[in-house]
């Protein structure tokens, strides 16, 4: 089986109708190559291509950019020190990155999402409305808090609303979706919390601010793009081993660029 042919695969199980402009493509590498292994990841970081060549693995599937902008378009950084040093890296290790990031959200029920939930350990007795609103147990904002941080691996959790809130029902938006998405989240009156990757901070935390002044408590949990996400391409990994059962799939977390000062 040829790279080529491992991504039609996985695209064909993905039972996706095509996307017109997707990101969804190889972004380096001979894709006719034969696939001699999977690697599943969060971001196709250095570190985590240098553990694909230790495992022998030639396909990197990421979810998110390889180069620093959303369409990993390289003309821009066709002089930049770091930019060439990565690409000579994949270059000596005949890699090929793939993204996978449309396709995986659109298939149902969404990757991330269900990844997501099952890291949360939301899956057993809990509705998910829309593949959006999870209903949990009754849990004060602060002590929820600190559970999704826990269980995402976050280091840098960041919580807005009054930490005695009572969430029964909790809005995933996880990622970077538009402000939009948060705002119209949090205005449900059947949505005591919000758990998202990141946004802008003038946007939605502003809002909860707000809306306990007003009388309208809301919470509102950062908990980072990687950590929202990086759940998701791990549940990949098991996806992918029925759709591809005769080549070795790994997942290599890339882990969160930020820590604390």
């Amino acid at each position: 089986m040829t790279v080529q042919e491992a991504i039609e695969a996985i695209l064909a199980a993905a039972a996706v109708q095509p996307i017109d402009g997707t990101v969804d493509t190889v972004k380096t590498g001979d894709a006719a190559c034969p696939v001699t292994g999977v690697v599943t990841t969060f971001m196709a970081t250095a570190a985590v291509i240098r553990r694909a060549a230790e495992l022998g693995a030639n396909l990197v599937i990421t979810h998110e950019p390889t180069f620093y902008n959303h369409r990993d378009e390289t003309e821009p950084l066709r002089d930049d020190p770091v930019y060439r040093a990565k690409q000579r890296l994949l270059d000596e290790h005949g890699i090929v990155v793939w993204r996978f990031h449309d396709y995986w959200h659109r298939t149902r029920p969404d990757g991330i999402r269900t990844g997501v939930l099952r890291q949360l350990g939301w899956t057993d007795g809990t509705e998910l409305e829309r593949r959006y609103i999870a209903t949990i147990d009754p849990t004060p904002l602060g002590e929820l808090a600190r559970l999704v941080g826990e269980r995402l691996g976050s280091a840098r959790v960041l919580v807005a609303g009054p930490d005695d809130l009572l969430c029964r029902r909790v809005g995933m938006l996880l990622g970077s979706p538009p402000g939009h998405a948060h705002l119209g989240m949090l205005a449900r009156e059947d949505v005591d919390a919000v758990v998202c990757g990141e946004l802008n901070e003038w946007e939605a935390p502003e809002y909860v601010r707000d809306a306990g002044l007003l009388g309208r408590p809301k919470g509102l949990i950062v908990v980072g793009h990687a950590p929202s996400e990086e759940p998701g391409m791990a549940y990949l990994a098991e996806w992918l081993r029925s759709v591809l059962p005769d080549v070795a799939v790994t997942h290599v977390p890339a882990g969160d660029p930020f820590r604390r000062a």
